[in-house]
């Protein structure tokens, strides 16, 4: 079925932005974001290997669906530490929608999975664990939930999180690809491009959301699992989100209005304004001059070469230079 956005009144949101929706007749709320330039000057400015950028550019998507969900000026940071050839990815969220990222790789194991076809990103995490951090900013507490990485997806880490630490059911697609032009007859483009669709079911009536109990783990043997069928609605919600493809999330002509009409036009789903996301780093002189301003004269002396002390932003890659 066609969508015209233009004659439904309904302004796409375009790249870069996360749209929240509702589908009320399935008491599910949800987001879906489409990345474009600013994940493309993201992972252009590291230049990283092409596995590892995909698997940066998942985290982007996914910190962003679940950034935005703040309702406080803050910053939400999703980080990762493993045994994988990934060691580490961070992407750190501040609202009300600038985002940073960079990635901790060996560059020799990342290769050798990459030759042997086998550079997925459950192979390039590994294991390890996956921190979320809410910070509400000063003489505030920060909240952090943990989820062991045992050879999962990015998606699965977003399920087992809401299921666990919220209890919340959640449904999640995460797409990532690469997009070839070549404009006015020059050589031929790469640039990225993801997308990607969370939804949750949030009914009002409580006892709808009762959920089976965790596995037992050790418990003893012929211990009977609690088993709860699952609600009507969040099937049918769940089921729709899982026919999402990554062509559907990446192609840029396909906006995430188009997308949600798609899924849910039966049901009717209900649009919130979006909300912008920008390539924007934290970083700047005089919070690095402050940082600096900690060490002991005798670090600063082993900082110093010929000079001077040169600092480079993990994130941005930009270099600060000051004297002795």
């Amino acid at each position: 079925m066609a969508l015209n956005l233009d004659e439904l009144g309904i302004t796409p949101a375009g790249l870069d932005a996360v749209r929240p929706f509702a589908v009320e007749a399935l008491d599910v709320r949800g987001r879906a974001v489409a990345l474009g330039p600013a994940l493309e000057s993201i992972l252009d400015r590291h230049d990283y290997p092409e596995p590892v950028s995909r698997l940066l550019a998942e985290a982007i998507v996914l910190t962003s669906l679940l950034g935005t969900s703040l309702k406080f000026d803050g910053r939400f940071i999703l980080q990762t530490q493993t045994q994988g050839p990934v060691s580490m990815l961070v992407v750190d969220f501040s609202s009300p929608g600038d985002v940073r990222a960079c990635a901790t790789f060996d560059a020799a194991r990342v290769q050798a999975l990459t030759d042997a076809g086998k550079a997925t990103p459950e192979a390039l995490l590994g294991h390890g664990h996956l921190a979320m951090t809410i910070d509400q900013g000063q003489h505030m507490q920060r909240y952090q939930g943990l989820v062991e990485l045992d050879g999962i997806s990015l998606e699965e880490v977003a399920r087992r999180y809401f299921d666990r630490s919220e209890q919340i059911p959640t449904e999640v697609r995460l797409g990532v690809g690469e997009l070839y032009t070549r404009p006015d007859g020059e050589a031929l483009q790469k640039t990225w491009t993801a997308g990607g669709i969370l939804i949750q079911f949030l009914p009002e009536a409580p006892e709808r959301l009762v959920q089976a109990d965790l596995d037992p783990g050790d418990a003893p043997e012929g211990t009977l699992l609690h088993e709860i069928e699952e609600d009507d609605a969040w099937v049918e919600a769940k089921a729709l989100v899982e026919t999402v493809n990554d062509v559907e999330l990446t192609d840029p002509e396909v906006s995430v209005e188009t997308l949600l009409f798609r899924l849910f036009h039966e049901r009717g789903v209900r649009l919130f304004d979006p909300q912008p996301l920008l390539d924007q780093c934290r970083c700047s002189q005089e919070k690095i001059e402050g940082v600096l301003s900690g060490f002991s004269d005798e670090e600063i002396d082993e900082m110093t070469i010929d000079g001077k002390i040169v600092v480079t932003c993990e994130f941005c890659n930009t270099k600060y230079e000051f004297d002795r």
